[in-house]
């Protein structure tokens, strides 16, 4: 084979390679707001017929490296938020908000009467846990090889899962637990031996030369905490928000 045409197998080869990474690449995008399931669940909820009880959360609590306690108990505060189905009171960061307020109110700093209000109650407090996420939960993998180009793909499902306990704030008493579990998956494919698999159809030494790719995907933690959450949110509405 003539050297003309070495190149262009091995040119159409390494096309091949750079279109196959290229296509998984994501394009740049506006954003947009959540219109996942369990958003959507949260919305669907019907108007409540009664005052809405008050309710609160301080901390979740999390075992998880990829997880920060404050971003869950956020989450939690937001789905919380979204069912229209509580009053919610803030106790995360009283202190570098409303308290802030009320002391300069009570100075005379600001003008209004907030300094004297006493803050609101709550019917119930919530605790939550990220408890779970067994990255072994799943693992497989598969592979092949054609005149020296392989490709390989894997892939992994771990698992998530959140506990919420309601808490009676009066009597201190738990009313009732969720627990919601979901899989985060992840996985990857490569490909090499490209310089293999072109030496084998034009019989020529390319010296050593190859390409090689290897393209990994791994869900968002977060997408997966938030549903699991948002999930439980809309189970404990559907129980205690009337």
């Amino acid at each position: 084979m003539s050297f003309h045409r070495v190149c262009i197998v091995w040119r159409g080869a390494v096309a091949a390679v750079m279109v196959f990474g290229m296509a998984g690449c994501a394009t740049a995008s506006r954003p947009t707001v959540d219109n996942s399931y369990t958003s959507h669940e949260l919305a669907s909820l019907p108007p409540l017929r009664a005052r809405p009880k008050t309710v609160t959360i301080y901390r979740f609590t999390t075992s998880v490296d990829e997880v920060s306690a404050r971003a869950a108990t956020d989450m939690f505060t937001t789905a919380l938020i979204k069912s229209h189905r509580f009053a919610v009171l803030e106790r995360q960061r009283l202190s570098e908000g409303v308290l802030r307020e009320k002391q300069m109110n009570s100075q005379g700093m600001t003008t209004g009467n907030v300094g004297r209000a006493t803050l609101a109650g709550a019917d119930y407090i919530f605790y939550g846990t990220v408890s779970e996420a067994n990255a072994d939960a799943s693992d497989t993998g598969v592979g092949a090889t054609l005149r020296g180009l392989g490709v390989e793909g894997s892939g992994q499902k771990a698992v998530i899962a959140v506990d919420v306990r309601v808490v009676d704030a009066h009597t201190g008493a738990v009313l009732d637990a969720v627990d919601v579990r979901r899989p985060v998956t992840q996985g990857g494919v490569g490909v090499s031996g490209v310089g293999a698999f072109v030496q084998s159809f034009t019989h020529t030494d390319l010296q050593g030369a190859d390409v090689s790719l290897h393209k990994a995907h791994k869900e968002g933690v977060d997408r997966a905490l938030r549903e699991c959450i948002e999930e439980a949110v809309y189970q404990l509405a559907r129980r205690f928000s009337n």
